[in-house]
């Protein structure tokens, strides 16, 4: 990875802009397209912090992190010849979108494996730790390792974690909440675990790598309920979750039957750079070149049929730099962690708002090189995670509204999401109560044959999956009054969600205001880069 040159850090106040009657259109994303749009005067924008600088030798930083761990002995003084270690690593839904090679988890496993090397630790196999996500495709883990541990691993110490291979699991016990604690064999018969993550957002990493990247569904269902995710003030405040309280129970229980090393990385939210670099800057700032840009990508975009676009945007990988690796036991090495992140990402806010407006993009965790966004994907970006960008206090006050911007396509994988199309066409037309769905048909998908085969042999996504992902939107559904999304293609799927439907951004303001009044508080996020804000 390049160095980049020395900034002076903002504070999260300079990024906050009050629209008036000289500003510029807004940029945001609406699946696959760009769209430019006039926002009320008084709205208020709230834009990402610049990019942290990055290290200047990632792989110093990680070598140090290794020999200077916390709370835990340096990682060469835990090899002896002969042990069994198992490296998990973070699967293909992290960082969004991809980024350039090298992967930094190529980076890492390339001077762990030749540790372990030196070390006479020959008895050594590599874990995507999925959990019920897809089995990544041969050519997506040869991109994220690299060549060199491809080579020397692929395929029979290099594979995707299966929770559905009853003998590849085993149960570990359970906490003192009754929440069930499976994990991978593999790893639990291993004399040390090495987990390399990936920090994009502060829900990742620490307990959550092994307790959910290497668990089984009953273990999963635990947590990933609708009362969990009702009860979690906010996904990225660990502190304030009830979902990472009960991933830290389990990982907790976990760890004492296994000794893990964690290795934890920061990455800045340089998502753009190039043609592109015109997203990372507030319009008001824009130059000649940078509108130029603009249109020109705008136009290219809208002549292009849809699988092109998206094959464009898809491949077009992320400047990503590391800002930080820590090492060692979970708990210290994640809070250093947090912290980084929050440097990164968290901008402070002064009061709450009325309506909310964001932006959709093309890529979420659990559709990287899908066909397409589906509506269950669609949902989980606006209220599951952009409304839950916050600490503290929720950006949108209970009982606001939200505007949205995306196609919202009836469209779905059939390779990689063929249990959310049975879940979208025949359960949600009869109920949309999470509850009642939780109840009455998780299992069913879950142990599902067709299903679990699908999860195991192809590259689906496990059958209870897109439960999870309703569940996800639980707590927005339940705080916000109205969801609005403009530039819909069809009504069909937005009104089976309880979404209602504008044809401009305009009358989507006008809906909001109906319910929130004429004097309403309007916010908007400006993704991307991701940004999280620190309501006051």
């Amino acid at each position: 990875m390049r160095a980049v040159r020395p900034r002076t850090r903002v504070t999260g106040r300079e990024h906050i802009v009050t629209i008036d009657t000289d500003s510029a259109p807004r940029i945001m994303f609406s699946g696959e397209n760009f769209l430019l749009e006039d926002l009320p005067v008084g709205t208020r924008v709230i834009y990402p912090k610049r990019p942290l600088t990055g290290l200047a030798n990632p792989t110093a930083a990680i070598r140090y992190a290794l020999n200077h761990p916390e709370e835990m002995e340096p990682l060469h003084a835990l090899l002896e010849p002969g042990m069994k270690v198992t490296i998990a690593i973070d699967d293909i839904s992290l960082p969004l979108p991809i980024m350039r090679t090298p992967d930094i988890r190529q980076q890492i496993l390339e001077i762990v494996c030749e540790m372990l090397a030196d070390h006479g630790v020959d008895d050594v196999h590599l874990i995507i730790a999925t959990s019920l996500h897809r089995r990544m495709h041969d050519h997506e883990i040869r991109r994220v390792v690299g060549k060199k541990v491809w080579d020397a691993y692929w395929p029979d110490r290099l594979y995707n974690h299966d929770a559905c291979d009853p003998d590849g699991m085993v149960v570990l016990g359970k906490t003192r909440h009754g929440e069930l604690v499976e994990t991978n064999r593999r790893a639990a018969e291993s004399d040390l675990v090495i987990y390399v993550n990936i920090n994009l957002v502060p829900m990742d990493g620490g307990h959550k790598s092994v307790g959910v990247g290497l668990c089984g569904y009953e273990s999963l269902k635990a947590h990933h309920t609708p009362r969990s995710i009702v009860d979690s003030n906010s996904f990225m405040d660990p502190s304030s979750s009830a979902l990472a309280s009960s991933v830290e129970r389990i990982g907790r229980v976990a760890e004492q039957h296994m000794k893990v090393f964690h290795i934890e990385t920061v990455l800045n939210n340089r998502t753009f750079d190039g043609p592109l670099d015109f997203m990372m800057k507030n319009e008001d700032d824009f130059t000649e070149a940078d509108r130029l840009k603009f249109h020109a990508m705008k136009w290219s975009l809208d002549k292009l049929p849809f699988a092109a676009r998206r094959e464009l945007l898809m491949r077009t990988p992320a400047a990503y730099e590391m800002i930080a690796c820590y090492a060692g036991a979970c708990e210290p090495t994640h809070a250093r962690t947090l912290a980084k992140c929050y440097e990164q990402y968290a901008v402070d806010v002064e009061g709450q708002a009325d309506v909310l407006i964001t932006g959709i993009p093309y890529v979420s965790p659990y559709n990287v090189n899908s066909k397409a966004l589906n509506p269950l994907l669609v949902q989980v970006m606006a209220l599951g995670y952009y409304y839950h960008m916050y600490r503290r206090r929720p950006l949108l006050r209970d009982g606001g509204v939200m505007i949205i911007t995306h196609p919202c396509s009836d469209k779905f994988d059939p390779v990689h999401h063929p249990s959310y199309i049975e879940f979208f066409n025949r359960l949600l037309p009869e109920t949309t109560d999470a509850y009642t769905l939780e109840k009455k048909y998780q299992d069913e998908f879950a142990y599902n044959p067709s299903y679990v085969e699908m999860y195991r042999r192809g590259n689906a996504y496990h059958g209870a999956h897109p439960f999870y992902m309703w569940y996800w939107g639980q707590r927005g559904r339940e705080k916000c009054s109205r969801v609005i999304c403009v530039g819909a293609d069809n009504v069909t799927a937005p009104t089976l969600m309880g979404w209602e439907t504008a044809g401009s951004l305009a009358e989507a303001v006008d809906m909001a205001r109906g319910t929130m009044g004429r004097s309403a508080q309007i916010t908007m996020l400006h993704h991307p880069p991701i940004l999280m804000t620190d309501v006051q």
